[in-house]
Order: C-alpha cells, then structure tokens, then sequence
C-alpha cells in the first residue's frame, strides 16, 4: 500500500490502497458509524485520507490484532475516549504500509532468485 497523498478517495481507489473488497468496506460502513463516507453528486462514495486511516486501523484490528467486529469497535471507542484514536490510526496505516511493502519486496526476491537459479542450469 502507497501513502494517500490526494484528499478524496473514490470506493475503488480505496480497495486499492487497503487491499480490500468493496463489499468488505461497504460491510464495515454498516458495522462502524464512524466510517459514513460522504456520497458526490452521482451517488458515490467518496473517502476522504482519515477515512483511509481508520479503514486501516479496523483492517489492522480484524486481521492482525484478531478481534471481532464488537471487540475492534470496543477498542476503537477506547482510543477515541483517550485521544489516541488518531496515532493508533496513522500507526496502524503505516504498520500496514511496511506489512504490504515487505511482501511485495519478499515477492521481488523470489522473482530474482528463479532468475539466478535459471541462469545457474
């Protein structure tokens, strides 16, 4: 996943940048009242970049941390009493962002390894 650096994000745009299906976000925007993208003049989503954070920060909860659904809004109310919502937000994007470079990067290695061994036959 690259850093956002634009600041509105269209449903596709944001399955990119999270590696997530859009029925996934659309179920989350169900589960969590926090996550209410604005709608454009056509009906569409749009997503702006703290939105991203906090899909990152319920992705980094669900997937790594392995709570469910109540347990992930539990703690996300949590850092929301004790202001820490926004760094375990951005903490979360960017244990993410490292997590999805490491695999491409992992990914890269294998791909030259086959090169070389190729090359040794």
């Amino acid at each position: 996943m690259t850093e956002p650096v634009q600041e509105f994000f269209s449903i596709g745009e944001v399955c990119s940048l999270t590696d997530l299906k859009p029925h996934v976000l659309r179920y989350w925007e169900s589960q969590f009242r926090f996550l209410n993208p604005a709608k454009n003049r056509s009906g569409n989503r749009v997503y702006q970049r703290r939105e991203i954070e906090l899909i990152m920060l319920v992705k980094h909860l669900l997937y790594t941390e392995k709570y469910t659904i109540e347990g992930a809004r539990q703690r996300i109310e949590q850092y929301r009493r004790t202001g820490e919502l926004k760094p375990e937000s951005r903490q979360a994007l960017a244990l993410e962002t490292v997590r999805d470079l490491r695999a491409e990067l992992l990914a890269i290695l294998k791909l030259l390894d086959g090169d070389q061994a190729e090359g040794r036959e």
